[in-house]
């Protein structure tokens, strides 16, 4: 789905707390693992994870109607 959702579209979390990014799969998730969310996201879409990271952070404060860059 990643492939065709565009970049302006993407939010992540850590709502699931037994899908846990590897290389800790198998163990209750927390944000400290956005992280690896971000650079496999990055990977997919052919950004940086620095990019990746702006992205999803402007895209959330653009979604949630928080004060913050955009």
């Amino acid at each position: 789905m990643v492939d065709i959702t565009p970049l302006d579209r993407i939010l992540i979390e850590t709502d699931a707390p037994y899908l846990t990014p590897v290389p800790f799969r198998g163990k209750r998730n927390h944000s400290a693992h956005l992280s690896y969310v971000i650079e496999k996201l990055a990977e997919w879409k052919g950004v940086t994870p620095a990019e990746m990271e702006r992205i999803t952070w402007d895209n959330a404060v653009r979604f949630y109607g928080l004060k913050g860059r955009v």
